[in-house]
């Protein structure tokens, strides 16, 4: 499609009835509405190169009055706050669509208005910005209670038990994500939401024959894209456009994008089985167990089985080994070992998302034949992995380089990424010296570890003794190294 002829379809598209309340400002600032309909590729709508701008912004951010929802980028058409009434809950969906429902129903996805770590820093973020970001994270985190306006910073800093009891709201539920009907960029929640294109419900999904007896259905070439995703899986700071996540441009340039796997792929694999009850029979239906990597959470809510997909996910993900390890060393000498982790398995960094929390680290422990230790490094000590741990993270930092561990909404640097490429792989180093006693073949035992957060962030957040965080072992290796009679000759 043209250039001329892509903006004039695309403002219809959204607008659709209510062109005139957003031509002005749109025409007069030439501002191209970065809009990907359902059934358009992925590459179409890119003139340019924007995507390297630090970060890559959509020119809706320079028209204020085409961001309703501010400074969340969720769109709807013309612009209007949706009523409660455009939406079903789940349960209405789950009557038809059965397996699927009770699938989502024990996904991080439906948990993520409620999820108790997320509101309690929900909470700070509120009161700290005197609620100018009242309206960001809520836009991904609840599409619905956004869009609909319901969102406050009254609601947003009470506890979950208080707004679950007086005014409950869904998560990402299925009305969130089948209502959207193209998106705007990508990042922040730059998405379209329309959940009565015709007057009538309306649901946007990946197959072209699906039939409802309930809705109007529409297929969504978007849906089967990994862009659909990137919405709310690149995150950039609303003020100080700092790039906070972004799981989606990892993905994009890593080989899995290259070769034409996409987020579906890992994340909602295919079953045999029936979409509804009264559909087809059919060879694949996306699951929507949504498996990620938070089995600490998952536990937590009484989602077991959950939580053990989450450990096999993170086992699939990477390898640890040791190289090239010495035949022999002597007692009373320093040891060199090399321990290399590869991404063998995530299409994406490891570890991806929330860089206040996700750690992956290595605990490397040796040991003599007596069972004495004689060296550990990655040990977890007060709540968080020791000092010198060699792990796998990203350091947000504020204006002054502070390493900011909670008060994200400070950030305005990257201090350090030192995460694992899809595909990649890194080499870290130890170093210790062997006690002169020690009683030979030494055995080396070293774990790769994640946890989502650490102790000592959720017993801030929640207070002690309310959630034991899982340390999740990834992978181990284990190696042996003779030790020599001859004493090492010290200097």
């Amino acid at each position: 499609m043209g250039g001329g002829r892509r903006v004039r379809a695309t403002l219809i598209g959204i607008h659709c009835g209510t062109l005139a309340l957003l031509a002005a400002t749109l025409l007069a600032a030439l501002v191209a509405v970065d809009l990907v309909l359902g059934d358009e590729l992925p590459g179409a709508t890119h003139g340019g190169n924007d995507k390297w701008l630090e970060p890559a912004r959509s020119r809706l951010m320079q028209a204020r009055d085409a961001l309703p929802f501010f400074p969340h980028r969720a769109n709807t058409r013309g612009n209007v706050v949706l009523q409660p009434r455009d939406f079903e809950s789940a349960e209405v969906c789950g009557a038809c669509h059965t397996e699927i429902y009770r699938q989502w129903r024990s996904s991080m996805m439906s948990q993520a208005w409620d999820e108790p770590v997320y509101r309690a820093l929900l909470k700070l973020a509120s009161e700290a910005t005197e609620g100018r970001v009242d309206t960001f994270c809520t836009g991904c985190h609840s599409p619905i209670g956004l869009t609909t306006g319901q969102i406050t910073a009254e609601l947003n800093r009470s506890s979950v038990e208080d707004s679950a009891r007086e005014h409950p709201l869904p998560g990402v539920d299925c009305e969130s994500c089948h209502n959207i009907s193209a998106r705007t960029g990508l990042d922040n929640g730059a998405y379209v939401m329309t959940p009565r294109a015709h007057g009538r419900s309306t649901k946007f999904g990946p197959r072209k024959d699906a039939v409802s007896p309930y809705h109007d259905t529409v297929y969504s070439a978007l849906h089967t894209r990994s862009d659909f995703c990137a919405t709310c899986h690149n995150v950039t700071h609303p003020f100080s456009s700092v790039a906070v996540e972004r799981t989606y441009d990892e993905w994009l340039e890593s080989p899995y994008s290259l070769n034409g796997e996409t987020c579906q792929d890992c994340h909602m694999p295919g079953f045999a089985g029936r979409a509804a009850i009264m559909g087809p029979e059919r060879e694949h239906v996306a699951s929507h167990w949504f498996s990620g990597a938070n089995a600490t959470l998952l536990s937590y809510l009484g989602q077991d089985e959950a939580a053990q997909r989450a450990r096999d996910m993170l086992a699939r993900a990477a390898r640890i080994e040791f190289q090239d390890l010495p035949d022999r060393v002597r007692p009373g000498e320093y040891v060199e070992v090399a321990v290399k982790v590869s991404n063998v398995g995530a299409g994406h960094k490891l570890p991806t998302g929330f860089p206040e929390g996700r750690e992956i680290w290595i605990d490397l422990r040796v040991t003599d034949a007596s069972g004495r230790q004689v060296y550990r490094l990655g040990a977890v000590k007060d709540g968080e992995t020791e000092e010198g741990t060699r792990n796998f993270k990203v350091h947000l930092g504020d204006r002054d380089g502070n390493v900011l561990d909670i008060e994200v909404w400070k950030a305005t640097q990257i201090l350090s990424d030192n995460r694992i490429l899809p595909k990649g792989y890194i080499v870290r180093e130890f170093s210790f010296r062997v006690p002169a006693d020690a009683v030979g073949p030494l055995t080396l035992h070293a774990d790769l570890n994640y946890w989502p957060f650490s102790q000592k962030l959720a017993d801030f957040l929640l207070g002690p003794n309310e959630l034991q965080v899982e340390v999740t072992r990834m992978a181990q290796v284990s190696g042996r190294v003779a030790l020599s009679v001859e004493l090492a000759r010290l200097p």
